[in-house]
């Protein structure tokens, strides 16, 4: 049986203790915390696929801080950011490429029969699962409503 993402989380987390590595042991702790934290909120233990939506969600907040950040012309809080995105997304699973993202996309619009942006519910329903922390969803939104009719 394969480690939980968590187990993998606190291995690196001794690991970048004892490499001395502060920036990455910060972001690892801060990763921790947010898991513990919906632990605690919601009295069970997290499977992986809970684990990754906690990450997925971390690095929703980051990207919108660094949208954020770069619009108020703070380059060195972008900065920050942009290197804990990078921490966190060494435990999410491989990443979809574009081509993959309209392939699937297409697939569960046909799939599900939507036939208008109406619509656009049962194909998100369909792609969340697959997609969850290997694509932005607000990019994977976009791509359905641009391949449904209004």
């Amino acid at each position: 049986m394969s480690a939980l993402l968590t187990d993998l989380i606190k291995d690196d987390m001794k690991a970048a203790m004892k490499g001395g590595d502060k920036s990455r042991l910060a972001v690892i702790r801060l990763i921790l915390a947010a898991i513990k934290q919906v632990e605690v909120d919601e009295r069970i233990a997290l499977d992986d696929t809970r684990t990754l939506q906690v990450l997925d969600k971390m690095l929703k907040q980051r990207r919108e801080s660094i949208r954020q950040f770069a619009d108020a012309g703070r380059n060195d809080l972008v900065a920050i950011e942009e290197a804990e995105v990078l921490v966190i997304q060494d435990f999410m699973p491989q990443a979809l490429t574009e081509a993959e993202i309209d392939g699937m996309v297409k697939a569960a619009v046909t799939e599900s029969g939507a036939e208008s942006v109406k619509d656009m519910g049962k194909v998100m329903a369909l792609l969340k699962g697959k997609m969850q922390g290997r694509a932005d969803m607000s990019v994977v939104s976009a791509k359905i409503k641009a391949a449904l009719p209004n």
